[in-house]
């Protein structure tokens, strides 16, 4: 992604896109597919009071999940970016919806806080989430 312009009004709208692009991703491929597409190579995530860091742990960390029928939507409401352009943080509200293995439902909202970091290429991916 290129800005549209060189300025913060620009790079936060390409964070607005990299979001709502990894939200979609997540909705049609599943969370997996999602955050390693969307995770910097040093990435970290906190679940579950641990920290998962880079991409190889953070396959891993979906490869063992046991729900099924797994939906993640967040929207962010705010984002803000660096003078530099090159990192920016989103927060805002979520919704996760599951079935455990019994079938019984699991639904929470919170809130969720990423780091997003500009690559070389002119990508935006996650550092922290």
């Amino acid at each position: 992604m290129n800005p549209t312009n060189n300025s913060k009004e620009g790079y936060i709208n390409e964070i607005i896109a990299s979001e709502k692009a990894f939200c979609k991703l997540a909705e049609k491929e599943g969370l997996k597919q999602a955050f390693l597409t969307y995770a910097d190579p040093t990435a970290a995530l906190n679940r579950n009071d641990s920290i998962i860091k880079g991409k190889l742990e953070i396959g891993k960390y979906f490869d063992n999940q046991s729900l099924l029928d797994v939906k993640l939507i967040w929207e962010p409401d705010f984002v803000d970016v660096s003078k530099s352009g090159d990192l920016g943080y989103t927060y805002g509200k979520y919704t996760f919806e599951a079935k455990d293995s019994s079938g019984q439902d699991i639904k929470s909202n919170g809130i969720f806080h990423t780091v997003w970091k500009k690559q070389e290429d002119g990508k935006w991916l996650f550092v922290w989430d």
